[in-house]
């Protein structure tokens, strides 16, 4: 099946070349098109012949089909016909595994990511741990679907992970792989006010969104004067769920728009009128773990003046991935960058992230490099991620600016959301006092 995707990309790159040349009969491009094609062919056999032992033909043609899309940007990858799969069930369905979102930066799997009530954020795993090995054997260097199918099984087994943390030593943690579920959305009254955890965008998380909002309307007992969305590590998904995620908080206006290379082929998607709250309060919570659908939907609440975003600024993951099945799905598929996002305002935020309305950190920050402080990467820590378009660069943080947990707050407390139940307190009182007569 393997060998019928490298039939696909010189059927592929054969017609794209027929139809440069017919565009614009340069036969040199043709020729040269088919050079390079040649040379593929050549090393392949060369490869096959003489390397010291036995080769799968199969296995190489997947590895170079890897590396091309690998040397595009960090999202854009092959999928093999098992991961292809997987991948479909993620967004869709259920399967037995850790629950992470994970990349390869420096050869080295990394967590972007627990999802949250998973065995991973259970067993404490955090953003910008390393995985180095699964049960015992070492995974440095491997690609990340590798990676995953290490990591996933059958519900009720164990693994163990070796992690890098920081300067600590490697340590070994063992979890038992559980059913991840799509539920993506949870939802409480804290402290008095309502709370809605987004904490990624699969196929139902809209519709999620509604069954929170209507369940916290139960167990408040009236209207919801407020709410509070915490997408802090929330690692992203579907771009259609973020812009229905973000319509159900709009009377209308724009949401995000998209463009692909050709700058004329702009998408702008819009809400629809009808707001849930009524316009009441939103206060949403994002941190460098805001990623992608999470940042279209801060991105656009912000620029709409329809929420006060709190905590630390975004990934900055501003670009947009397409799934192009080969073959049907047959032969896997390719996950292709094929666009950027731009918020309501015009915003890119590729590799810069948003900034949030009030920079409020979970922890003590320090300018000592050797502090005992998480350091959480960024896209722009990525390597061969985009660059801004604009030119721009993510700021780095100045601490002076950025509010800290007082030094006697206690650690298994969360200062952030703390301070969002105050601010959006403070937020429909004034509301409150303004529609008074």
């Amino acid at each position: 099946m393997r060998i019928n995707v490298f039939a696909s990309m010189v059927a592929f790159a054969v017609g794209a070349v027929a139809i440069a040349v017919s565009a614009e009969g340069a036969q040199e491009d043709r020729s040269a098109s088919f050079r390079q094609i040649e040379l593929f062919g050549d090393v392949l056999s060369r490869i096959e012949a003489d390397y010291v032992s036995d080769t799968d033909q199969a296995e190489l043609i997947e590895a170079a089909i890897e590396g091309m899309l690998s040397s595009l940007d960090p999202h854009s990858a092959y999928h093999n016909p098992d991961a292809y799969e997987d991948l479909r069930v993620t967004t869709r369905g259920e399967y037995g595994g850790l629950g992470m979102e994970v990349v390869r930066r420096d050869q080295y799997i990394t967590i972007v990511s627990p999802i949250a009530d998973t065995p991973a954020e259970r067993a404490g795993l955090r953003t910008n741990d390393r995985i180095i090995a699964v049960d015992g054997d070492a995974i440095v260097g491997i690609s990340v679907d590798e990676a995953v199918a290490l990591m996933r099984g059958a519900v009720g087994d164990p693994v163990t992970i070796t992690i890098a943390r920081d300067e600590d030593d490697p340590f070994d943690v063992t979890l038992v792989r559980d059913t991840i579920p799509l539920r993506t959305v949870a939802t409480r009254i804290e402290n008095g006010v309502p709370y809605m955890r987004i904490a990624g965008f699969n196929e139902r998380t809209t519709e999620m969104v509604h069954e929170g909002l209507t369940e916290l309307r139960d167990e408040f007992g009236t209207d919801l004067p407020g709410l509070i969305i915490d997408m802090r590590f929330n690692p992203g998904g579907l771009l259609d769920q973020a812009i229905g995620v973000t319509d159900v908080f709009l009377d209308g206006g724009e949401v995000v728009s998209t463009r692909t290379r050709d700058p004329r082929d702009t998408q702008r998607y819009n809400a629809r009128p009808g707001d849930r709250l009524n316009g009441a309060p939103i206060v949403i919570l994002i941190n460098e773990g805001t990623a992608s659908a999470a940042e279209i939907v801060a991105g656009a609440l912000q620029d709409r003046e329809r929420a006060e975003l709190i905590g630390m600024t975004s990934f900055g993951k501003g670009s947009i991935q397409t799934i192009i099945p080969l073959r049907g799905g047959r032969d896997g598929a390719l996950r292709l960058t094929t666009g950027r996002y731009y918020t309501p305002a015009g915003r890119s935020i590729q590799a810069t992230g948003i900034i949030p309305d009030q920079q409020i950190s979970a922890w003590a920050l320090s300018d000592d490099e050797e502090a005992d402080v998480p350091q959480i990467g960024s896209e722009a820590d990525l390597d061969g991620a985009l660059v801004n378009e604009n030119g721009d660069e993510r700021e780095g943080t100045d601490i002076a600016s950025v509010e800290q947990p007082p030094a006697d707050w206690p650690e298994d407390e969360d200062y952030q959301l703390h301070r969002a139940v105050q601010v959006l307190n403070a937020a429909m009182e004034t509301q409150q006092a303004s529609l008074r007569p």
